[in-house]
């Protein structure tokens, strides 16, 4: 929230306890800019995916989710609904 922008290969990635269709919705107030939005199961499968408006109330996924991907608008045909995703853990160091 209160971001402009978000930096081209850059996200916030949401994860919750278990797939819920309720824990894993999002509001877009006091966003100032539209984002694209995956929403995805435990088992790293794409079950949903929007591109959310700015100050729009809220969005649910069509089915339950356990993470909930958000990025640029650029982004929004990177994945469709039963693509799997994979993560890769990085680690920062901030002392460089």
């Amino acid at each position: 929230m209160f971001s402009k922008s978000i930096p081209i290969n850059q996200g916030l990635l949401l994860v919750q306890r278990s797939n819920s269709i309720i824990n894993s919705s999002i509001h877009m107030l006091f966003m100032w800019m539209d984002i694209a939005v995956f929403w995805i199961n435990n088992e790293y499968t794409v079950v949903d995916r929007v591109l959310a408006r700015r100050w729009k109330i809220a969005y649910l996924p069509k089915s339950a989710a356990m993470y909930v991907l958000e990025t640029g608008v650029a982004h929004i045909n990177d994945f469709a609904v039963g693509d799997k995703v994979y993560f890769e853990k990085t680690i920062i160091n901030s002392n460089e």
